[in-house]
């Protein structure tokens, strides 16, 4: 018979003081840091905080979105499956616009893929709100590229761009880190090929909350 830990809520207070026993967080505010953690331990390798950045104000930025009822737009239903709706601070609306019937003649018309398509269909919603793409580099560059075409464009409050892969993904968060600025928005990225769905959730789940035990 195996012997293990089975109390969930010592299992996360061990996991988080081995990844901050293990891991460079110096560059990070005390906030920052709490989100790192919980992004380091969905990805399971603590050398992941060298490659994330968080813009000055994203965390503040997002939380208020989240406070003040914004939705989450999401690139995936993975992504929207992953967000745990009891730490949202206001019910708050999670829409990935994936499956809308008006995406694949859009992305034939577009000449893209339909989760840079699905992007299209935020805009009356996107002021204002959280954007998190975890796994199409093409939703990033649609939806920075459509930013950067209309200073008048609705903004999102803070965009999480961490796309997983080995085409367009490191270039994909470089570009938002550069742009993000110039466009008003705050950001979070992890730079270089890592990324995903699992990542991408636990910065949302994080944010919603400043818990950092789950109950």
């Amino acid at each position: 018979m195996h012997t293990y830990i089975t109390d969930g809520n010592e299992i996360y207070r061990r996991s988080f003081a081995m990844i901050r026993q293990e891991s460079d967080l110096s560059k990070f505010t005390q906030e920052q840091a709490q989100i790192a953690v919980r992004m380091i331990h969905a990805a399971g390798q603590t050398d992941l905080s060298a490659d994330i950045e968080f813009s000055e104000g994203v965390v503040s930025a997002a939380r208020q979105a989240l406070r003040a009822g914004k939705p989450i737009f999401t690139d995936v239903h993975m992504i929207a499956s992953g967000i745990t709706r009891k730490r949202l601070p206001a019910d708050n609306e999670v829409i990935c616009t994936l499956r809308d019937p008006r995406v694949v003649s859009l992305a034939a018309s577009l000449g893209t893929t339909r989760t840079a398509a699905a992007v299209e269909l935020w805009q009356d919603r996107l002021d204002g709100a959280v954007v998190a793409i975890g796994n199409a580099p093409t939703a990033l560059f649609h939806l920075l590229n459509w930013l950067d075409a209309d200073p008048n464009r609705p903004r999102p409050a803070a965009i999480l761009g961490i796309p997983v892969g080995f085409v367009g993904a490191a270039e994909s968060k470089d570009a938002l880190a550069r742009q993000a600025a110039l466009l008003g928005v705050e950001f979070l990225t992890v730079h270089g090929r890592r990324g995903g769905s699992a990542i991408t959730c636990a910065a949302i789940n994080a944010l919603a909350t400043e818990q950092e035990i789950l109950p």
